[in-house]
């Protein structure tokens, strides 16, 4: 492992967009401009296929070139880190590309399996991990995953830490507990709105859509949290806070469509979100949307 993988996650983890171009296809240049940027303002970790890179919305050989441009794009300055997932062949095909094209570690994303058991997502997990040297962070959306579970993968050699996206500090609380001792990283993956109470239980580091569009005004919060400076951190909670309200439209459906729309109006133009996530925000959205980043320009003055 050539960078402190395990520094890079207890800072911040950003989730790159994947810009389109008007026929719908990866804009291979923006994509560099985007990943540039991040990795220019000193983001620890930049996460490239993602969910707010859209993962889901594309198929084996277009995340295996965004793999592929955001290595590139980041030069070596920050960690990359590469999601994978899907089916447990799929994700291994996955993890083999991303380990060609150069990242750090891998994120396995959440099955979204409908007939999914908790119980077997570990086996899910492992079955991966078995097929790759590269260290690894689970992704865990689902409140069915209890303590035993992530006790479970913690014993898993290249599995170093779960990214934990369920608003629930109580049972973020009983599992870092249930790995108490082992060398295992719990990171907030519900953005900079649940850093606070996830530090509170133990977690370090947090994940960040904002970056792609604000990345100062997280390393703010991030340098706040570090800092244990809690006023602070919950005044810049309370002005990211609309942004990340506005993300939760339609049951999360809105959640990269925002972070788009933000970019277009600075100018970076990314396309819309590929279906079945909200395609663009209609005209009042557009408008909010707009006073808060103008908000934003005022904030940064301060």
């Amino acid at each position: 492992m050539s960078k402190d993988i395990n520094a890079a996650f207890a800072g911040i983890s950003g989730v790159h967009v994947t810009p389109y171009d008007q026929r719908g296809e990866i804009d291979e240049k923006l994509l560099r401009t985007i990943v540039d940027r991040i990795a220019a303002a000193g983001i620890h970790n930049i996460v490239t296929g993602g969910n707010t890179g859209e993962f889901y919305a594309q198929d084996l050989d277009e995340v295996t070139r965004v793999y592929e441009l955001a290595v590139e794009a980041n030069a070596g300055r920050s960690c990359v880190t590469a999601g994978i997932g899907r089916s447990a062949r799929e994700a291994i095909k996955l993890a083999a590309a991303a380990k060609k094209a150069g990242v750090d570690a891998l994120m396995i994303h959440q099955p979204v399996d409908p007939f999914c058991s908790a119980r077997l997502v570990v086996d899910y997990v492992r079955q991966i991990a078995d097929s790759t040297d590269l260290p690894i962070i689970a992704y865990a959306r689902s409140p069915l995953l209890l303590p035993e579970h992530f006790a479970r993968m913690a014993e898993i050699p290249n599995v170093i830490g779960v990214k934990y996206a369920v608003p629930d500090p109580i049972r973020l609380a009983e599992s870092i507990r249930a790995t108490k001792g082992q060398a295992f990283q719990w990171i907030c993956g519900l953005a900079e709105s649940w850093a606070l109470p996830f530090y509170a239980c133990g977690a370090r580091g947090f994940t960040s859509g904002l970056v792609n569009v604000n990345p100062e005004l997280s390393l703010r919060f991030y340098r706040a949290l570090e800092e244990g400076d809690q006023n602070k951190a919950r005044a810049l909670v309370d002005a990211i806070a609309d942004f990340e309200i506005m993300r939760t439209y339609e049951a999360n459906g809105a959640n990269v469509t925002v972070v788009k729309e933000a970019l277009v109006q600075m100018g970076f133009p990314v396309g819309p979100v590929r279906a079945p996530g909200v395609v663009a925000l209609n005209a009042a959205q557009r408008e909010k949307l707009a006073l808060l980043l103008n908000e934003w320009r005022q904030l940064s003055l301060e």
